[in-house]
């Protein structure tokens, strides 16, 4: 692609030489003998650099450098000045310029000037994407799954993460409402800035306030110093609530207040201070409920609830238990250094069966605890808590309501997972799974009907 440079320089002849100079060298060039004009053309314009003369009857280069830079600070300049005004070059690179040169420099010097900025500026473009495209592979990596709903909710997350649209994600406890909302800001152009959470239900109500808008000296006993809120650490990024179902009617009002006029008050003070802020909420109660039974603002709920996430509960998606089973004893025989263990077909078995009330949470908690106690390179049964183990005994016997996976439907969840994380690529996909792709494509051809098949025989 073609490199734009912009030259902006009283003399029409300077201007004309550095045109026909970089215009030889492959660049596109636009001049300006007006600084004024010169910086709305760069400012509606795209280039990337701009050479402007510091010396300039209508307007400095310093000038011109600051007033583009309020509008457009990602801009590169040089700075073109006399040798006797070299301090006004450095002047210009504390508020922004990449570099400079001195008048009457030679050709190589200005041409070596230019490469190296543009290198530079080329290379935190090429780091910005591959963050971005980092991002965009680590940001949904934590949500493990196969099933329907998973892929369901992934696609729903790629979706909505570039709006700034206010989300409510709702879901049972340790369902993993707050991966959800990590997911959806790492996707996010505001990925640059922070992720600030906050858990409604851990903190007082007499602290929470404080702990949101933040509050001035001695707005209340102790307050000896000022202190930012979590809104004025968001700034710039995305704010996660969750419990938001747990706050009170005062606490409501002021986010309602936030949410509509975008700025925050800190206690004590009068102030107000503008914020930029992406929110992001999470409950595990009934809100239309606490809504009809005066215990939450309609209005909030309505402005919360502007695109809703619902994550179903692990009972309801247990094609997705062999994989996070898999996942866990990875992630806890890594951690703890205890090797690999062998998982016994009987752990699919018996783990599926069980309702998992504790959802994600409760499992992860359990693989760990089993990891830990089994001693020996395969996990065994016994590693396990007896209300697990006695589900399992229970699902041998008589009628169940649940279906326990056999190995081919484990083999058929593996095999869907994997090409998940290859995003599609079958070549890649048998790679992982150590099969030819030929071995790979009979047995998607075999498993034809997908995972939705397993869901039809419960």
């Amino acid at each position: 692609m073609t490199r734009r440079i912009f030259i902006v320089d009283d003399e029409e002849s300077m201007c004309n030489f550095m045109a026909i100079m970089l215009q030889k060298e492959g660049y596109e060039v636009e001049t300006s003998t007006d600084g004024r004009q010169a910086v709305d053309r760069i400012c509606n314009g795209s280039y990337d650099l701009v050479i402007t003369d510091m010396m300039m009857p209508e307007m400095s280069g310093l000038e011109l450098l600051g007033q583009v830079k309020k509008r457009k600070t990602e801009q590169d300049f040089i700075v073109m000045t006399a040798f006797a005004s070299v301090e006004s070059a450095i002047e210009a690179m504390k508020i922004g310029a990449a570099d400079y040169v001195t008048k009457p420099f030679k050709i190589d010097e200005i041409k070596l000037t230019i490469d190296k900025v543009l290198s530079h500026n080329r290379i935190i473009g090429e780091n910005i994407t591959l963050r971005k495209q980092l991002a965009q592979v680590q940001g949904l990596d934590s949500i493990i799954g196969v099933s329907e709903s998973i892929m369901k909710l992934k696609e729903m997350i790629r979706q909505v993460a570039k709006a700034d649209s206010t989300i409510l994600i709702r879901g049972e406890s340790g369902t993993g409402k707050d991966l959800v909302a990590r997911a959806i800001h790492t996707l996010s152009d505001r990925n640059d800035g922070r992720l600030v959470s906050i858990n409604c239900a851990a903190i007082p109500e007499t602290l929470l306030e404080s702990e949101l808008f933040g509050h001035g000296k001695g707005a209340f006993t102790g307050a000896i110093s000022s202190k930012d809120g979590h809104f004025k650490a968001a700034d710039g990024g995305t704010f996660f609530l969750d419990e938001i179902g747990d706050t009170s009617p005062s606490i409501q009002v002021k986010l309602l207040r936030v949410i509509e006029e975008k700025r925050i008050t800190p206690i004590g003070e009068t102030q107000p201070i503008d914020i930029d802020v992406r929110l992001i909420t999470a409950t595990n109660a009934n809100l239309e409920q606490e809504v009809q039974e005066g215990r939450f603002r309609a209005d909030l709920f309505y402005r919360l609830n502007v695109i809703p996430i619902v994550i179903d509960p692990l009972r309801d998606r247990t094609d997705d238990i062999p994989i996070l089973i898999d996942h866990f004893v990875e992630k806890f025989c890594r951690r703890h250094n205890l090797g690999t263990k062998v998982i016994q077909p009987e752990i699919y078995n018996m783990l599926a069966a069980y309702s998992w009330p504790g959802n994600v949470r409760e499992l992860e908690n359990t693989i760990e605890r089993a990891v830990l106690l089994n001693k020996g390179t395969k996990l065994e049964s016994d590693a396990f808590p007896d209300i697990i183990i006695k589900g399992k005994s229970d699902s041998l016997v008589g009628p169940t309501d649940h279906k326990t996976p056999s190995l081919e439907f484990i083999e058929k969840a593996y095999i869907h997972w994997v090409l998940d994380q290859s995003e599609g690529n079958k070549s890649k996909a048998a790679r992982t799974l150590g099969i030819d792709t030929s071995t790979l494509y009979r047995k998607l051809e075999k498993y034809k009907s997908g995972l939705n098949s397993n869901k039809k025989d419960k």
